[in-house]
């Protein structure tokens, strides 16, 4: 069976549902799959008909199965024994390197400690003789919980048929540039990675100090000593293990999960309707600054004691009294006196705090694509928007991908529609958006309607979101459906524009 003719459904070895196809390349296609025996999401290999590196790369995936250090793509299966030859890896959901570059370079001991993880895991596998040969931006992922990935060890090479004479060279050349672009924004390498091409001078790329105020000296050096085999004052870093030894003492502040983060200043910020408030606000560029050790102040020296200063605190302490004692005496006769009630005491009443109204989890009867006439067609990848509300983070529904990041300037927006099944109050929602920034309106209806515009207000708004959005309305609305909708610019995705939302969690009173 070829892999061309395989569609979403199809099972391998009786065990692995092809549930998404969600690349191709040199006669490979990568899905996103169910592994139906341990129940949890897997990423299949398959290959078409007539590939002449199907053996190859299913022998580099067997190979690659021996590095047990869990920052490389773990492979967990892999057959070319029968008519459909497969490899089966770890899912890996996350955020790459390239998609925090669209928010420009991180800060210098960030990227450091980013790429040193990188090292480390190459180190680990060069020691069983599995090589990358192909690093390149997008193949550093750290995934929701936060952990360093480096996917496509041993496969990639195998896959674009790459040999060489010194592997563990080109692997330090390779994270030479990924500190580099991490540093930059910049790729000074010849690969196509959808960042900007470094400026060259005299034939090579400028350092990155040439290109970014503020980057330490050490940092500019071990690029060059890496991504250009520079000699420096220590030699070129031939190998990923004298690269993570020249990394060995800088702290490990990888970018935190984007789950979790929006991106870098200017910082994002989400507005409820009423107040103006920042709901969210959050730098995943911006690397935590270590505690600061606090200094030590000496207290001033105590004021002399003089012979009346026990004899004043006694005076002041029953002046003090004195002036308590009427103070509460004359406010209960003036309570006496509006008292219109019986006789006897009387019982104050003391307001209860209901600001806080406590909320549930609501769950959604269905989801669907939102893309209404008359610029819409009432389907915007509809079959997908079921992953959106089905509690798992890692599935997910997006748009339709558009050649502008204004929809392709034939449409105001597009969105998700969330049915509730009944009329809800809304209080507050987490939604968890893909990789890149966006800018999005919630609203609450009663019925699905037309597009958003108008006289009707968004319940809330977002700019340059990203990740994990917490949300809380000031006011709860009340409707039976809930829109996220995307406003310009999309961010790009693969060549095209698009949104996308992992999850929606919202919550309420039924």
């Amino acid at each position: 069976m070829s892999t061309f003719m395989i569609e979403p459904g199809a099972r391998l070895a009786n065990r692995y549902r092809l549930d998404e196809l969600v690349s191709e390349t040199s006669g490979a296609s990568l899905w996103k799959a169910t592994d139906e025996t341990l129940a949890r999401p897997v990423g299949v290999w398959t290959f078409a008909d007539g590939f002449s590196r199907t053996s190859e790369a299913v022998r580099a995936a067997r190979a690659a199965s021996r590095v047990s250090d869990a920052r490389v793509t773990q492979v967990f299966d892999a057959d070319d024994s029968g008519t459909t030859p497969y490899v089966v890896q770890e899912w890996i959901s996350g955020t790459t390197l390239s998609d925090l570059l669209r928010n420009g370079p991180l800060e210098p001991e960030r990227a450091a400690g980013l790429v040193a993880e990188a090292a480390e895991a190459l180190t680990a596998a060069a020691q069983v003789g599995i090589h990358h040969l192909h690093l390149t931006p997008d193949k550093l992922v750290w995934s929701v919980g936060g952990a360093v990935k480096v996917t496509g060890l041993g496969l990639d090479a195998a896959l674009h048929d790459i040999t060489v004479e010194s592997p563990q060279t080109v692997d330090a050349q390779g994270l030479g540039r990924l500190l580099y672009a991490a540093l930059t924004g910049y790729w000074p390498g010849p690969e196509p990675t959808g960042l900007r091409p470094a400026p060259v001078v005299s034939g090579r790329p400028c350092e990155p100090t040439q290109i970014i105020a503020g980057i330490p000296e050490r940092l500019n050096e071990i690029v060059c000593r890496a991504a250009f085999q520079a000699s420096g004052r220590e030699g070129p870093l031939r190998t990923p293990q004298e690269f993570a030894d020249a990394l060995a003492d800088v702290p490990r502040v990888v970018p935190i999960p984007m789950a979790q983060a929006a991106p870098p200043p200017p910082p994002p910020t989400g507005t409820s309707r009423s107040s103006g408030q920042l709901d969210v606000a959050a730098a995943a560029n911006s690397a935590p600054r270590a505690p600061r050790t606090p200094r030590r102040r000496t207290p001033p020296p105590p004021p002399p004691r003089s012979e009346g200063s026990l004899a004043n605190r006694i005076l002041i302490g029953a002046v003090a009294l004195l002036v308590f004692v009427a103070v509460v005496m004359g406010a209960w006769m003036l309570g006496a006196a509006m008292n219109t009630g019986g006789p006897g005491p009387q019982t104050a009443e003391v307001p209860s705090d209901n600001g806080d109204v406590e909320v549930d989890v609501l769950t959604p009867a269905s989801a669907t694509g939102f893309d209404p006439p008359p610029t819409g067609d009432n389907n915007e990848h509809n079959d997908k928007a079921r992953f959106t509300i089905d509690g798992d983070p890692s599935t997910h529904w997006n748009t339709e991908g558009y050649n502008t990041a204004e929809f392709g300037n034939f449409k105001e927006g597009v969105g998700l529609l969330v049915d509730m099944g009944g009329e809800v109050e809304i209080h507050e929602a987490d939604i968890t958006f893909g990789s890149g920034s966006y800018s999005v309106e919630l609203y609450v209806r009663s019925e699905p309607g037309a597009a958003p515009g108008g006289d009707e207000e968004p319940v809330w708004t977002g700019s340059g979101v990203t990740g994990k959005v917490p949300i809380k309305l000031d006011e709860p609305a009340t409707g039976r459906y809930v829109v996220v909708w995307f406003v310009s610019p999309l961010p790009e995705d693969g060549g095209k524009y698009r949104g996308t939302v992992n999850e929606v969690e919202l919550r309420g009173i039924q």
